[in-house]
């Protein structure tokens, strides 16, 4: 195995925003009073939605590529360390270079603590593993003070540190339980590590815009619009994520593909829940098969591609390409054209192409290429996210009228939820098309060691 605290940051190709209709965007709060999906203080959570949920993605598999001493892993490692830099310098815009160098130096350390563990497991080394855990609670300490005093104790110190916390428990406990062998847990606890970092940029994005309203246009990051998007940003992004990581276990023939397969279902099961809660049962069904079915001509090229067989690797790329026409319809005609079939098609086929091309280039052995893609795949759904988000706000506007206490923040980064990870609706539904944010409560670990 060959673990390096110090990595080689890669280049990233940010195409976060999928091309929507001009009706998709609204004035902001304050202005018009009507409820938006994009505005300064959203579009500052959604950055950090990104980057964060994105960290966790990539550490979570970074570890797991160093235990096994897989021959991606520098690249896998590559990737996490491109993350820290695009978040650090999301820090430094809003509080300063000093202050983003202070962040990355601290973010960067406590990655370094995760490899440190990862390497202590491999050489059954106990102490080294301890020493790993120790320093991480130091880290927990002084980044929890470090953020505190740089949003003004918006966020208090004992909260972060209690939501840091959490986070060490989460990624240890997904990494502990893949060593074990009990993949259906550590998949589990990697899709609640995701998560719990939407609560965290919730908090953090909120307690920035009210240090600096002007900044942000007076605007507000905690609406009810604002959480459906965030709420879509995380589970779209998750499914680019998941089914990235299933293709290449496919492939392998790795022990934890069921697991991941099944993490990437249960993901499915979740954004169905979330359509049938806005559209009907009826819709969520329909949305399930469709999704589903794309899901599983992404499996046949990769069988196809174990098997070298070039004309099963275009039938499903064929079907692809009939998913992509009937999917776009299914959602324009749901959203009443908010969101255009043509531009979704659009979308779609570069989703497509994304995660193929991810997956080729890891057959290949090009992993130089493969993860830069993996984050290109990645971050493309926030686009996805934002016009389905806003195309649903257009259509009930009523349904989002309100906003968020201000308050919030001073719970830490966890917001004001409870943490865990059960999905709950996000939206309510029925005659009368009731919409309320959800995915919001996480599960708590126990430490994992």
């Amino acid at each position: 195995m060959n673990i390096k605290k110090t990595l080689v940051a890669v280049p990233l190709s940010f195409s976060l925003l999928l091309p929507v209709a001009a009706n998709t965007t609204f004035a902001h709060e304050g202005h018009e009073h009507k409820p938006t999906v994009t505005n300064p203080a959203v579009d500052l959570r959604t950055t950090l939605d990104k980057l964060l949920g994105e960290h966790v993605y990539l550490a979570v598999e970074t570890m797991r590529k160093g235990v096994d001493g897989a021959p991606d892993f520098e690249q896998s490692a590559a990737a996490l360390q491109a993350n820290t830099e695009d978040l650090s310098a999301a820090i430094a815009s809003v509080y300063g270079d000093e202050a983003g160098q202070k962040f990355k130096d601290m973010w960067s350390a406590h990655i370094g603590f995760f490899v440190d563990y990862v390497k202590g497991t491999a050489s059954e080394d106990e102490a080294a593993k301890k020493a790993a855990l120790d320093e991480l609670a130091q880290y927990k300490e002084d980044f929890s003070n470090f953020l505190s005093t740089a949003t003004d104790e918006r966020l208090e110190a004992d909260a972060l540190a209690e939501g840091l916390q959490m986070h060490v428990d989460q990624l240890i406990g997904a990494f502990n339980a893949y060593v074990a062998g009990d993949f259906e847990k550590a998949y589990k606890y990697e899709r609640e590590a995701i998560h719990h970092m939407y609560m965290v940029s919730k908090g953090l994005s909120s307690a920035i815009v009210q240090q600096f309203p002007e900044k942000f246009e007076n605007t507000k990051a905690v609406t009810p619009a604002a959480d459906l998007r965030s709420n879509l940003n995380y589970l779209l992004s998750e499914h680019a994520g998941l089914a990235a990581m299933a293709m290449q276990n496919g492939i392998e023939g790795s022990e934890d593909f069921e697991a991941s397969a099944a993490a990437l279902a249960a993901n499915t099961e979740d954004l169905s829940a979330a359509i049938g809660s806005v559209y009907g049962e009826e819709a969520g069904q329909k949305f399930k098969d469709m999704w589903s079915a794309h899901i599983g001509n992404f499996v046949d090229y990769v069988k196809a591609t174990g098997a070298k067989d070039e004309d099963a690797k275009k039938a499903a790329l064929d079907a692809l390409a009939e998913y992509k026409k009937n999917f776009s319809e299914f959602i324009s005609t749901a959203t009443e054209g908010r969101v255009p079939a043509d531009v979704l098609a659009e979308g779609l086929q570069m989703h497509v192409e994304q995660l193929v091309k991810a997956f080729d280039t890891y057959v290949a052995e090009d992993y130089a290429t493969t993860y830069p893609t993996i984050r290109e795949a990645y971050a493309h759904m926030f686009g996805t996210s934002k016009a389905l988000s806003g195309a649903i706000v257009a259509q009930f506007p009523d349904k989002f009228a309100g906003e968020m206490p201000d308050e919030m923040p001073k719970t830490g980064m966890g917001g004001t939820a409870d943490q865990g990870m059960s999905t709950e609706a996000m939206i309510l539904a029925g005659l009368t098309a009731m919409m309320a944010a959800a995915i919001v409560v996480s599960r708590r670990l126990s430490k994992q060691k």
